[in-house]
């Protein structure tokens, strides 16, 4: 029987990256000292404890939700690592921190965008063309957003680590030792990323939307949100197959995702990809590490799932 083939993802946080595999979770940080700061905690998805979840649609919604908790959470981690914060977030502050965001995203592209649509009433008053316009204006937001925190400083440096991220588990993924110029040699543009699966939610919103009425404004952003998961789910499924397809339909799909993470990702330094490299070898099991990959954690702290350093 083929054996499973095991599946990495991450993200990049303040000078660092967070990997997330299987079973566990790992935050890896270069600290004011140069040091790598590690920390590791098991993944507990709500999924393996009730297996429903697992199935299509609903995994991409359990998917997202996850995802945006590691990645708060990592995030206020490595910012306290990196010397940006005295504490990390309590669960109430991550709770806190999770409505503000989702509220400021529901403003952003939701609110605005089907409200500023009413101005092409003046063209027309058919509902699927406002709510196609109310679609491509969310899109144009979405872009100009990362188009703007892109030109700057700071998040150009978290790009880096997101590249560092990306070419890490596409060098894993190759069956290569993790060294770093063994990374440095490979792609920076990944199909499973998260700047993909944004994008695709932003373009699938435009047909999903697209034929649902033109209702009051409290009612269209009403059934925006509750529609919310549906799109997520759909665009889920989406990047999961195109990422083991050769489909050319799906394979075309993902192409303006990979275009956009030009924005998002950069080259990064020798220093990053190490950081990447020790926070992909603290996911994956001892026998699945490849052979031959670098160690470079330099006297670095780990911290166990209960906080404490080991």
């Amino acid at each position: 029987m083929e054996e499973k083939k095991i599946t990495i993802g991450g993200q990049a946080v303040i000078e660092g990256v967070m990997m997330r595999g299987p079973e566990l979770v790992a935050t890896a940080v270069r600290n004011p000292q140069g040091r790598i700061e590690l920390e590791v905690k098991p993944v507990n998805s709500i999924a393996d404890r009730y297996p429903i979840f697992k199935k299509p649609m609903l995994r991409g919604c359990v998917s997202l939700f996850e995802s945006l908790v590691m990645g708060i959470r990592s995030l206020g981690y490595s910012a306290k690592m990196a010397g940006e914060e005295d504490e990390q977030l309590t669960d109430k502050e991550l709770a806190g921190t999770m409505i503000f965001a989702f509220a400021l995203a529901a403003v952003l592209f939701i609110a605005i965008p089907t409200g500023a649509a009413k101005l092409f009433h003046v063209i027309t008053e058919d509902p699927v063309f406002l709510n196609l316009m109310e679609g491509f204006l969310r899109l144009f937001i979405f872009m100009a957003y990362i188009f703007a925190i892109s030109r700057m400083k700071d998040i150009q440096r978290v790009f880096q680590y997101h590249g560092a991220e990306h070419k890490t588990i596409a060098c894993f993924e190759a069956g290569e030792a993790l060294t770093v110029e063994n990374v440095a040699r490979h792609t920076r543009l990944h199909k499973r990323c998260g700047t993909s699966f944004l994008l695709i939610v932003m373009l699938v919103s435009i047909f999903v939307f697209a034929f649902l009425g033109w209702p009051d404004l409290a009612e269209r952003i009403a059934s925006r949100i509750i529609l919310l998961p549906v799109v997520a789910g759909i665009s889920y499924e989406i990047i999961r197959f195109s990422a083991n397809s050769d489909n050319c339909l799906l394979g075309w799909a993902v192409k303006p995702g990979l275009w956009l993470q030009k924005l998002t990702t950069r080259e990064p330094e020798p220093e990053m990809i190490e950081v990447a490299i020790e926070s992909a070898k603290a996911v994956l099991p001892e026998d699945k590490i490849p052979a031959g990959t670098g160690s470079y954690m330099q006297e670095a702290s780990i911290t166990d799932e209960q906080g404490e350093k080991v």
